[in-house]
């Protein structure tokens, strides 16, 4: 028969282990209210309507962007270029109104048949030269940042703006592509972006195939499953995204800045990681990575509300992101 010591020895590593797992399906939901608690404590200004509300604008593009890369982690993928498509994105429709007087539809294809061409690019060299994922999208972002200070000439774009020959711009941005990057429209853009990836992920044939490349290429592909082909569409589907991204910011701060999109880059990859271990997904989703834009959010907010300087956001942010991959990585073993 077994002693006590013996039985409490080895209840121990279970009760860790159901700790553990909780912790890892419920942590970053309870991190979030903790948060709200101390900040709203603080600052009871922090859950007015009015900063409920920035939080999300706030947000906004990081989800879309981020859900662009949560697309690329279901193959087992990684797009680091998003940040420079949301850049070139932005500075194509900015400029096609601006530069060119075009009506808001050439404007935003314009910006997304650019967005594509990208993907593409990242693609092929992939897929067909078989480069791994993350040095060749590092490799595009340089290339697209390069492109898109280029096609600007290293200069801001907005209305009225000094033309090369002294003149001004005489385009102006149309009242329909304002809207974009106004409140509610920001917001419902970013949610249902969140929705449709959502549904297209989980209750779709073709979102599960993705999973399943992403698990097993190799299975996949024995299985009958067309892997290279979803691997094209979901580089694809996270250029259309930043591209998205990119032009939502351009509605909101009405002008094209010099790599605009690049600072969204480091909390996209943060709110989709964190996204693994939303409810003990264990697997990259898109309500997983709303959620850790909110995480996110939250604690830029909170932080500004509380006066902490800004050049010390992206230590807090870097320990967020290392504390995600930490649990992620951890939970795979």
């Amino acid at each position: 028969m077994k002693t006590d010591i013996e039985i409490q020895e080895n209840a121990k590593p279970v009760f860790r282990f159901e700790l553990f797992q909780f912790l890892y399906k419920y942590g970053t939901i309870i991190t979030i209210f903790v948060l709200i608690a101390v900040f709203a404590f603080a600052n009871p200004a922090f859950i007015q309507s009015n900063n409920v509300i920035n939080i999300l604008r706030s947000i906004s593009i990081v989800t879309i962007i981020a859900i662009g890369i949560t697309i690329s982690l279901t193959v087992n993928g990684f797009d680091l270029s998003v940040g420079s498509v949301a850049s070139l994105s932005n500075a194509i429709v900015i400029s096609m109104f601006v530069w060119f007087s075009q009506h808001t539809a050439v404007a935003v294809f314009s910006a997304v048949a650019a967005a594509l061409l990208v993907g593409a690019f990242n693609s092929f060299m992939i897929v067909k030269l078989k480069i791994p994922d993350m040095l060749m999208t590092l490799a595009t972002m340089f290339i697209i940042q390069g492109i898109a200070l280029t096609y600007t000439k290293g200069s801001t774009i907005s209305q009225n703006m000094v033309m090369s020959d002294g003149t001004f711009a005489t385009g102006t941005i149309s009242q329909l592509f304002q809207k974009f990057g106004q409140v509610p429209w920001i917001i419902v853009i970013m949610l249902l972006i969140v929705v449709v990836v959502h549904i297209f992920l989980t209750y779709t044939k073709h979102g599960r195939f993705m999973y399943i490349i992403g698990g097993n290429a190799e299975a996949a592909k024995l299985s009958g499953i067309a892997v290279n082909k979803y691997k094209i569409a979901a580089y694809l589907f996270s250029a259309l995204l930043a591209a998205i991204g990119g032009m939502v910011l351009a509605s909101r701060i009405m002008t094209a800045e010099i790599n605009a999109g690049t600072p969204y880059l480091m909390d996209s990859v943060a709110a989709a990681f964190i996204g693994f271990a939303v409810l003990g997904a264990g697997k990259p989703n898109a309500f997983g990575t709303f959620i850790g834009a909110v995480l996110i959010g939250i604690l830029q907010n909170g932080l500004v509300m509380m006066s902490v300087p800004y050049y010390a956001m992206d230590i807090v942010k870097g320990l967020v992101l290392a504390f995600a991959l930490g649990i992620t990585y951890y939970k795979q073993k």
